[in-house]
């Protein structure tokens, strides 16, 4: 009789691999990739537009003919490069006027911080056992949202790192590092 595996970690239950060459990589051989859509406020547009490009999307999902998941993702954002040239800035400068503008930059910055604001991204996963399918999906669905007026490109390794770390902590952001380790 099998023994059963029991773990503590969530992770442990997921069917996965690894991450690799922009794809998750499953224990029984598939392998998951998409698109990131860049986000656009297309309610700022006026009435016609914003009409043009919804008809775009519908005509866009329509021409899918495989499975996919449509995932919406939580980022941290980091400004803390940002934060370090203000303060470079405001060693750097004698001005009392300007000194006093960039102390308020600061403050603000460390509220952002603070707020735990993150960046939302948008993405489309679907899976295959051949990647070269992927590939030909992932190019199809970079030129249809193109012509819906969208920017897309392909899940990075650290995209798909943030999707996991988001499904496994409930958008909660983890401190010390990813819940999993890939190569």
């Amino acid at each position: 009789m099998a023994k059963k595996r029991s773990s503590a970690f969530t992770e442990d239950w997921l069917p996965v691999r690894g991450i690799q060459s922009n794809m998750i990589i499953t224990t029984d051989n598939f392998k998951i990739t998409g698109v990131k859509i860049a986000p656009r406020n297309i309610f700022i547009l006026d009435p016609e537009s914003q009409n043009s490009v919804l008809i775009s999307l519908k005509n866009f999902y329509n021409m899918i003919d495989f499975e996919f998941w449509l995932v919406v993702a939580d980022r941290p954002v980091d400004i803390s490069v940002y934060m370090s040239q203000l303060q470079l800035l405001y060693n750097e400068t004698q001005t009392p006027v300007i000194r006093k503008l960039i102390s308020q930059d600061i403050e603000k910055g460390k509220r952002f911080i603070n707020n735990n604001i993150v960046d939302t991204e948008y993405f489309f996963l679907f899976k295959d056992k051949d990647p070269d399918v992927l590939q030909k999906r992932v190019r199809m669905m970079i030129n249809g949202l193109a012509t819906c007026g969208l920017n897309a490109s392909q899940v990075s390794n650290e995209d798909l790192r943030v999707i996991l770390d988001n499904f496994l902590n409930g958008g909660s952001t983890t401190e010390f590092g990813m819940v999993m380790s890939f190569e």
